[in-house]
């Protein structure tokens, strides 16, 4: 599940905790989650989320491939912090 190649840049998601990665997003899947997330710092590249996030993102429009990524790392747990990285880059 994810981006598909050709789509220009991707940004892979990681499960901060285990630093398993959970899928890759496109530009405007990412663009998405910043403009509905907090941004700690313009170099903060985690976020916070929960069953509550998926909801509102869900009532906000958001891209069913999103949220089929998201929810499906969240799974059963009661939240999580997920980090990004633009493919290339080095690990935050």
């Amino acid at each position: 599940m994810g981006a598909l190649e050709g789509e220009g840049t991707m940004i892979r998601l990681y499960d901060k905790a285990t630093n398993e990665e959970i899928g890759t997003l496109t530009e405007e899947q990412f663009q998405f989650l910043q403009d509905q997330l907090e941004e700690e710092s313009t170099t903060d590249t985690d976020y916070y989320i929960n069953h509550a996030t998926l909801t509102a993102f869900r009532e906000r429009g958001a891209d069913r491939e999103l949220l089929g990524l998201l929810g499906a790392a969240l799974g059963t747990r009661k939240d999580m912090d997920i980090r990004w990285e633009r493919e290339g880059e080095s690990p935050a």
